[in-house]
């Protein structure tokens, strides 16, 4: 049973002193030119929480809706559904949005079925997903892709012209796992040790250095051989 009014991402705004800072500075990034290049007409949202994205369709679309399987903390989802089983009509969408939800849903190959049945012939699917990340809303956490898995996924719900796009290269995928891995040693336990590498995490601001110095080192040597996400764009034929 998923957890009622979960805290979901309020926001896309991001800075050095962000723990997420590595992985949002390129999602954010990627996932605004995406929606910039494609989005179109009425949109749905899947796994839509609380709408952090909207802002990027302002003035580029005629409508939004948003459908998850619970509500959100600020109780902005328009329907309360599964991701494999949406209450909308075929044909009925010009773009499908879904961003970091691909790796909640058990039936994925159902989940990007739906979308296309919904999606109108020659609209857009725009969705992203973790190639690298730990555990997180367990149990309800199934899979990573690469890019090879995304081309197989969507190719097999019947889309065509994918663009794959990495978001950071192996830099940035190191510098935000250190960061999480710290995090994950230090908080939430009441050991000196913890408590300890916490107070030195702080004073010495190894957050603010951590991500400063990987952002820097993923900027002078690119190199996609690893990544954190993908965004994937994708059209269903006419």
């Amino acid at each position: 049973m998923r957890e009622e009014n979960l805290q979901r991402l309020s926001s896309t705004k991001v800075g050095l002193n962000s723990p997420t800072y590595l992985s949002f500075k390129y999602l954010f990034s990627d996932l605004k030119n995406a929606v910039s290049k494609y989005a179109k007409g009425d949109v749905l949202d899947i796994g839509c929480g609380n709408k952090p994205y909207l802002p990027f369709f302002e003035g580029k679309i005629n409508s939004y809706v948003g459908c998850d399987v619970i509500q959100s903390d600020r109780n902005l989802v328009d329907i309360l559904c599964l991701a494999t089983d949406i209450p909308l009509p075929d044909n009925s969408k010009d773009t499908v949005f879904t961003t970091q939800v691909i790796e909640h849903v058990a039936d994925h190959r159902k989940m990007l079925s739906e979308a296309f049945r919904i999606l109108k012939p020659g609209g857009y699917i725009i969705v992203s997903g973790p190639m690298a990340w730990e555990h997180h809303e367990e149990p309800h956490d199934f899979f990573r892709f690469t890019k090879y898995g995304f081309e197989f996924v969507l190719n097999l719900a019947g889309f065509t012209d994918l663009e794959i796009i990495p978001n950071g290269g192996k830099w940035a995928m190191v510098g935000q796992l250190l960061q999480n891995s710290i995090r994950s040693s230090c908080y939430g336990k009441k050991s000196f040790k913890a408590r300890l590498l916490k107070a030195f995490y702080f004073i010495f601001r190894i957050k603010w250095l951590i991500n400063a110095f990987y952002g820097w080192l993923d900027e002078v040597d690119k190199d996609y051989i690893a990544t954190l996400n993908f965004v994937v764009v994708a059209r269903k034929p006419l």
